[in-house]
């Protein structure tokens, strides 16, 4: 092994691509630590559906330890067979496999690797595939490849990898279908090395992907005509002459490479420009029957680097790819570097906010997962709880809530409702009631590869959306937008874990808020807090004897202050609110008492107990009783049980008829039901 300095390994990349673009094509100075670098000549037959690779990684020991392996993922292999560790796992394994056809799986064949040096070493014979999640011997999605010897620290070596890769029927955001490939993680790709000496590398089961920032230089070769999409800058287009074209992708300071190619897409371009924001080219490839969704998708992608950038920093890189997903395609809705996937309908009003909600997510991963790259496998909230948050948060701000609608005709066909506006998606956790709430599935400190069933949605995604909201809510947005800006500042192209995002809440509020973090990150509790009842009755004088001056007297003869006092109130009114905390998670709440003379008065309550009394004694009685009026805690499960108005004479009445009638209407039932 050789060190091979950073610097050497820069002007080798310049060389290799020619000084005519060298200005477009080279950063000044490394966004990243440039870990893992890959240089790529992939072919595609598309007779056949195979890819055909070749790639030279150059990788970089960044730890104190030395790595006496190499770890790759494999993903291709999840769909080898149906008894890969994906297609078994929890949130997998109720698919229905048995239409797949021989033609429909896909794999990747690692054919050779190779450590380049002054003198190559032959590694195939040292390759195995390994199992370090759940043992299972048919998973090939974890390949380890054992060195000669230890890459030290600080040291750099290049593995060159000839593989083959066949492109399978849609898969988990990639395949074929037709002639639009979508190739996400198709290639041979190294885990990360992390301090310790450990490499995570998890086998490829539920959850997404976790790789080093490197610079990528690749050239893809298909049919003449077809167009290409990827990761990066096209700077070179070669005809071969022989039915194809080499099309050559670069990128610097990205963790992974993605391309797509169709003989159907049409091409559109268009320019991101922001004051006080670095200008972006956008690149729009886009299918014939979505033509009228141009503008819109270009739209929707602006307004998310607008405010993503203006909240939490700027987006690094002078260009983005966006792509229009052909129909079933199953690639929508999906983020990689410099490229994402959108989505939309033949028929979709602006009202449905179809493609623009999916497109303002997607181009939002840039951020939160492009540049803070967190650890998906592992600690996949990072990137989807953060991103969700965000998204719901630039859509109420920038655009009006979408209107009600329903599909008919296998959903081609749209019916609008122009006067139901729906509710903000995160406004609250509503949805999530009840004594076997989802929200107890399982705790968010779970490794996401791990979560349980149904548990992996809604702990990446809905529950810290949840929970960011309310720390925006009880912080106040300019803490919390400098919390966030800062979390993006400092950890940009770098891999932050939970706790580091816990420090910024922390040092940046002024507060300890692990109180918060403990009850919504370490535990799957609920919160609920309700008005339990509220109580009116005549004020009295208080009755009975007392100690006085050692003995005890009638409370009657006691001073005639306080009988003057008590004639005085004779005319007022007892009220009792009694509050309730029907959840086992705790958070401080603010109760709003509305009396019949217009009166209000707010209360603070630690919401420890399991109850608290409030009460009130004057002329006139409680009209309305809110628990957390501004909404704060929007991860309370149950907001219908949050208030209490007082009932008028008339509706009493209702009430108590309807009540009758329905507890009738249940006996009838059931005494039917119990001779059927």
């Amino acid at each position: 092994m050789t060190r091979i300095n950073s610097w050497i390994v820069i002007l080798g990349v310049i060389g290799s691509l020619g000084l005519g673009n060298l200005s477009r094509t080279m950063a000044t100075v490394p966004l990243s630590p440039r870990i893992a670098s890959y240089t790529m000549d992939v072919r595609l037959d598309v007779n056949e559906k195979k890819i055909y690779g070749r790639e030279v990684l150059t990788w970089v020991n960044p730890t104190s330890h030395p790595a006496s392996d190499l770890q790759f993922h494999l993903y291709y292999n999840a769909w080898m067979n149906e008894r890969s560790s994906w297609l078994s796992s929890t949130r997998y394994a109720r698919r229905a496999m048995a239409a797949l056809e021989e033609d429909d799986w896909g794999y990747c064949d690692v054919q050779s690797i190779k450590l380049l040096g002054e003198t190559p070493v032959d590694l195939t014979p040292q390759m195995r595939f390994i199992q370090p999640d759940d043992g299972n011997p048919h998973d090939r999605t974890v390949l380890q490849v054992l060195l000669p010897q230890p890459v030290q620290p600080g040291d750099t070596i290049q593995v060159e990898i000839v593989w083959v890769s066949k492109v399978p029927r849609p898969f988990a955001r990639t395949g074929v279908v037709g002639n639009y490939y979508f190739i996400a993680q198709w290639f041979p790709k190294i885990g990360v090395f992390e301090e310790g000496g450990r490499w995570n590398c998890h086998q490829f089961i539920q959850t997404e992907f976790y790789a080093d920032y490197g610079v990528y230089d690749v050239r893809l070769t298909v049919p003449t005509g077809w167009v290409v999409g990827a990761t990066g800058k096209e700077i070179e287009t070669v005809d071969n002459g022989d039915g194809t074209t080499t099309h050559r992708f670069y990128q610097e300071d990205v963790h992974d490479f993605v391309w797509t190619t169709s003989p159907d897409f049409l091409v559109f371009t268009d320019r991101f420009e922001e004051p006080n924001l670095p200008p972006v080219d956008l690149r729009l490839l886009l299918q014939p029957y979505n033509r009228d969704k141009k503008d819109r998708y270009f739209e929707a992608t602006k307004i998310a680097l607008r405010y993503y950038g203006g909240w939490f920093g700027a987006y690094p890189y002078d260009h983005l790819t966006i792509v229009d997903p052909a129909y079933q395609s199953r690639s929508g809705g999906m983020e990689y570097p410099t490229l994402f996937t959108g989505g939309t309908r033949w028929l979709a009003p602006p009202e449905t906010r179809q493609p623009e909600s999916v497109t303002i997510h997607e181009a939002g991963h840039q951020f939160w997962y492009g540049v803070v790259g967190n650890n998906e496998f592992e600690y996949a909230w990072i990137d989807e709880g953060f991103n969700t948050y965000s998204q719901s948060r630039v859509m109420s701000v920038a655009l009006d809530p979408p209107i009600l609608h329903r599909r008919y005709l296998e959903g081609l066909f749209p019916i609008l409702f122009p006067d139901i506006r729906l509710a903000e998606r995160f406004d609250g956790a509503d949805a999530y009631d009840g004594f076997r709430s989802i929200l107890k599935s399982d705790r968010m400190s779970q490794l996401s590869y791990r979560y349980g069933p149904g548990a992996y949605r809604i702990n990446s995604y809905n529950k810290p959306a949840l929970m960011l909201r309310t720390l925006e809510n009880y912080l106040g947005w300019e803490t919390f937008r400098k919390i966030l800006s800062t979390f993006y500042e400092r950890w940009k192209f770098r891999h932050p874990r939970p706790q580091d995002f816990f420090s910024i809440v922390n040092e940046i509020s002024g507060q300890n808020m692990d109180w918060f973090f403990e009850q919504t990150y370490n535990s799957s509790n609920v919160f609920d807090y309700a008005v339990d009842r509220v109580i009116h009755m005549p004020y009295e004088p208080t009755r009975g004897w007392v100690l006085q001056d050692g003995e005890l007297v009638p409370l009657s003869e006691v001073q005639r202050d306080t009988a003057a006092a008590d004639t005085a109130r004779m005319e007022c009114f007892r009220n009792l609110v009694y509050l309730r905390r029907w959840g086992e998670a705790i958070f401080p709440v603010t109760v709003e008492v509305v009396f019949t003379s217009g009166d209000t008065v707010v209360e603070r309550w630690d919401g420890k107990e399991r109850w608290t009394k409030f009460e009130y004694v004057r002329s006139d009685k409680v009209e309305q009783v809110v628990v957390d009026p501004d909404r704060v805690l929007v991860l309370d499960v149950n907001r219908t049980n949050n208030s209490w108005k007082r009932q008028t004479p008339a509706r009493l009445a209702s009430w108590k008829w309807a009540s009758k009638w329905m507890i009738w209407l249940q006996h009838k039932l059931e005494f039917m039901a119990f001779f059927h």
